[in-house]
């Protein structure tokens, strides 16, 4: 095995660690709050909990905007009523709203790479990750699919290069994966509370 991919998987491993001990938090986080503090997401997301379409928005939102508010949360919200076919329904449509703010990201990236506001976007929020993607192309982008990487910020780094958007298209799939994953395991932790 090669130094260059060594490192990669070592990369991606750290972060996707990373990505399972944030999982863990979360869902312990949630248990407790739930099991002493009396949290009902329900009562606390008010009218908005049967308002799909506002709680998909807000996901999009938030998936543009560097994924503000964790995927797994809205896959708490989705399995509330423990009915197993609309926790799919709901978990599938996130899926492909967090694969579409993918695409958006980058179209953003590539469309608006010489603006200020990209600019210091970049220096703010990107420059960190730049030197990743030098190294690694587009395989950081599966790891951003896969971990708490910013998906949405990578895929605008990988559009403000003009990186192929084919290529693109296909390894930002492996954000599937990440849903498939962490939506059994939100709901297997459901199912226990």
């Amino acid at each position: 095995m090669s130094q260059k991919t060594t490192h990669k998987t070592t990369f991606l491993f750290k972060n996707l660690a990373k990505g399972i001990l944030w999982l863990g938090a979360l869902i312990l986080g949630y248990g407790i709050i739930q099991k002493y503090f009396g949290f009902d997401l329900k009562v606390f997301l008010g009218p908005l909990y049967e308002y799909t379409t506002v709680i998909y928005f807000i996901f999009l939102v938030s998936e543009i905007i560097f994924g503000i508010i964790p995927p797994e949360i809205f896959m708490f919200w989705a399995a509330i009523k423990n009915l197993l076919q609309l926790y799919l329904q709901h978990v599938i449509a996130l899926m492909f709203i967090s694969y579409f703010s993918g695409i958006i990201g980058y179209l953003i990236g590539r469309k608006f790479s010489d603006s200020k506001f990209y600019r210091l976007l970049r220096i703010k929020r990107l420059g960190k990750f730049e030197k990743y993607f030098n190294q690694f192309g587009g395989f950081l982008v599966v790891v951003a699919a896969l971990t708490p990487i910013p998906f949405s910020g990578i895929c605008m780094l990988v559009g403000s290069v003009k990186y192929d958007f084919k290529k693109f298209i296909w390894i930002s799939m492996s954000r599937f994966i990440r849903f498939i994953v962490y939506a059994a395991i939100v709901w297997e932790a459901n199912l226990l509370n």
